[in-house]
């Protein structure tokens, strides 16, 4: 499957809230790093990350583009409160082995009314 084939279908398991079908295109021993947090080693450790996510945001990704060059597809996107982001998905053998995702943190607590860490 092509990278960006396999965002597309990522993005649609995103906006399902679907755990278990967004840790199936992660390597066992993928890396997830969203740069406002620490990355994020392993698929058990995705796992919870996504399940601690979805439990206290309500989270939406509108695709504005998706790109490809080899094993890199990359996700440029917005949710429906304004925030923009983008994603880098590094995939080899049908898996992302590496993400990488840029996003305002501050905005996003705000938006969602999540406590702002001092």
């Amino acid at each position: 499957m092509e990278p960006k084939s396999l965002v597309k279908l990522w993005v649609d398991a995103f906006n399902d809230a679907d755990v278990e079908r967004l840790v199936g295109f992660y390597s066992d021993d993928a890396i997830n790093h969203q740069v406002a947090n620490e990355p994020v080693k392993g698929i058990n450790a995705i796992r919870a990350m996504f399940e601690a996510d979805f439990s206290s945001a309500e989270m939406v990704c509108i695709v504005e583009n998706i790109f490809q060059d080899g094993e890199w597809a990359i996700l440029e996107w917005r949710d429906p409160l304004g925030l923009r982001g983008c994603g880098f998905f590094h995939i080899q053998n049908n898996e992302i082995v590496f993400q990488r995702g840029y996003w305002d943190k501050l905005s996003f607590l705000k938006q969602q009314g999540l406590p702002i860490p001092n």
